[in-house]
């Protein structure tokens, strides 16, 4: 446990910053279960509603530090292969 008064806060900060990590993540893994539940399903109008949501929310946790780049490119490429694999 910290002593000096700033180490405290810190301590604070890192523990609020990290549920709201955790939610977000949490969130994120949702839309894509959904997406990808929607493409398996084949209904090409509510994956289309998704793959922007998706990409949307990807975009926002590499701005918000939570994936690296190249992961989220990643993730993106395929949720469009998927998409395309639906024509």
């Amino acid at each position: 446990m910290p002593n000096i008064k700033s180490a405290k806060k810190r301590v604070l900060v890192i523990e609020k910053k990290t549920l709201q990590n955790k939610m977000f993540k949490s969130a994120f893994k949702t839309i894509v279960k959904k997406y990808e539940a929607a493409v398996a399903a084949g209904d090409k109008d509510t994956a289309i509603a998704l793959y922007r949501e998706v990409v949307k929310v990807t975009d926002k946790a590499v701005a918000k530090g939570i994936l690296h780049a190249n992961n989220a490119a990643r993730k993106k490429s395929r949720f469009t292969v998927m998409l395309n694999a639906m024509a």
